[in-house]
């Protein structure tokens, strides 16, 4: 469990003169369920941020515009998820069979956004049912015996004038990609079922 906020860097190439902080952590909220919670610290005027939406729910794309993100990984599997929550209130969720191959729509129910802001602070938390993805085919009895899983933390902020700057626990070299399997730096394990 992370008790305290992680900080998100830069990635080199994106600096963003708007942006002070970003920081993020993970927990496990039972057995089948994770809670993420990002916070931005910036002058929030010089942030463009999705507009609000009446009634949220899946959309893609999110990740083009500022958006919270997290990536999980199952241990002695290739299979990853990639969940995005945008300022907006909508959600993605993907699970990959591998690093960019086999995407594929994930998660049946959908994730509860929290949302507070302040003049310079926006924070976003979000609680995430993967109970269902855990035993997806192909993710095994390995994922469900172990326990144990790894995540990479990011987010994108966009800037008024269109500009991304890509924040995470770790860049690999390169280009952004929070995909990359280095970008895998926090451990965190669920809760066995009573």
């Amino acid at each position: 469990m992370t008790d305290t906020l992680l900080p998100l860097l830069s990635h080199p190439d994106t600096a963003s003169e708007a942006v002070r902080r970003v920081a993020a952590r993970a927990e496990p909220v039972g057995p089948d369920s994770l809670r993420f919670q990002y916070v931005l610290e910036a002058d929030l005027r010089l942030v463009r941020f999705p507009p609000p939406v009446v009634d949220p729910g899946r959309a893609d794309k999110l990740w083009a515009h500022t958006c919270f993100e997290a990536f999980v990984a199952f241990p002695g599997s290739p299979h990853y998820l990639e969940l995005n929550f945008s300022p907006s209130g909508q959600w993605a969720a993907y699970r990959f069979d591998s690093y960019r191959q086999g995407m594929a729509a994930a998660l049946d129910a959908a994730p509860r956004l929290t949302l507070r802001g302040g003049a310079e602070r926006l924070e976003l938390q979000a609680e995430v049912y993967v109970g269902g993805t855990l035993s997806a085919p192909g993710c095994g009895a390995e994922a469900l015996a172990d326990r144990r899983l790894r995540l990479a933390l990011s987010a994108v902020v966009e800037d008024q004038e269109g500009r991304l700057s890509y924040w995470a626990l770790r860049h690999p070299a390169g280009r952004p990609d929070f995909h990359h399997p280095e970008s895998f730096s926090l451990a965190l394990e669920l809760p066995s079922h009573p």
